[in-house]
């Protein structure tokens, strides 16, 4: 069977890791939806058993919020720069996703750093989940690429509309993850429905911008396992989104009800 007329012809490796990743992230989606999320925010608090979780978090070893983002994205972060001497010279294509990977888990980065404020701690082994997760798929990305070298490009080039996805989706997210830095007070525990930008429409508007970003880095590395990982972003973060948009009908009784949880007028 050939791939598609957008893809490179995978490997077996690539070919497999790309299902492990796509089943994963299903069954991450799920616990979003269901009320278990990931314990690393206020939203952890959403489910019936939510209780029960919050008693699990406290017997666990528990960082500041800021420190476990940070020990989450770094390695990724360094995946992505070391790849620069790894593969120096393996065409534009190669350079251009080894440069979005880099910026993005960069950006993310100084956002923990300079923009996010935190109102709770990370467990231990959320972290060491998420930072393995950004890891291993930073890694195997690269690695799906390194194994197009020499083959010609498929025959429906999107690395140029890729990049143009990834600057909007990483400019977008940027600015609406500064809007809810605003938001909070010089109490730590305040909180407030978000306003500005696309806060209008949808509570998250930060996810929508991700998956953009996600899907940017798709369509430039052209990979079967950037596909799935893009089609596995989307599915998780409209999970997260929807998580969102219940904590907030839960916590405020003005919650609009035309505001979406990710998609405007839809979802």
């Amino acid at each position: 069977m050939l791939p598609p007329r957008f893809l490179f012809p995978p490997s077996l490796i690539v070919a497999a890791a790309s299902v492990v990743s796509l089943t994963s992230m299903a069954n991450i989606a799920l616990l979003e939806i269901r009320g278990r999320p990931l314990q690393y925010s206020k939203f952890s608090e959403v489910g019936s058993g939510s209780h029960n979780q919050n008693a699990a978090t406290r017997k666990k070893i528990v960082l500041p919020g800021r420190t476990g983002m940070l020990v989450a994205y770094t390695p990724a972060f360094l995946t992505g720069a070391a790849s620069f001497a790894l593969f120096p010279d393996e065409g534009l294509r190669f350079l251009l996703l080894k440069s979005a990977i880099t910026i993005h888990f960069l950006k993310r980065i100084l956002e923990v750093i300079f923009i996010h404020k935190y109102s709770g701690g990370m467990p231990v082994d959320s972290m060491i989940v998420i930072s393995l997760s950004y890891f291993i798929t930073t890694a195997i990305m690269i690695y799906a690429q390194n194994l197009t070298q020499g083959l010609p490009d498929p025959p429906i080039d999107l690395q140029y509309p890729g990049i143009i996805l990834f600057l909007i989706g990483i400019s977008g997210n940027f600015y609406h993850h500064f809007l809810l830095s605003r938001l909070r007070g010089n109490t730590m525990k305040e909180y407030k429905i978000p306003r500005g930008g696309l806060f209008e429409m949808v509570i998250c508007p930060h996810y929508l911008f991700e998956i953009l970003t996600f899907w940017g880095i798709a369509l430039i590395s052209q990979t079967l396992f950037s596909f799935c990982f893009g089609i596995g972003t989307t599915w998780y973060l409209m999970g997260r989104s929807y998580g969102t948009r219940k904590w907030y009908l839960s916590k405020f009784e003005d919650f609009p009800n035309h505001v979406k949880a990710i998609i405007p007028f839809i979802f």
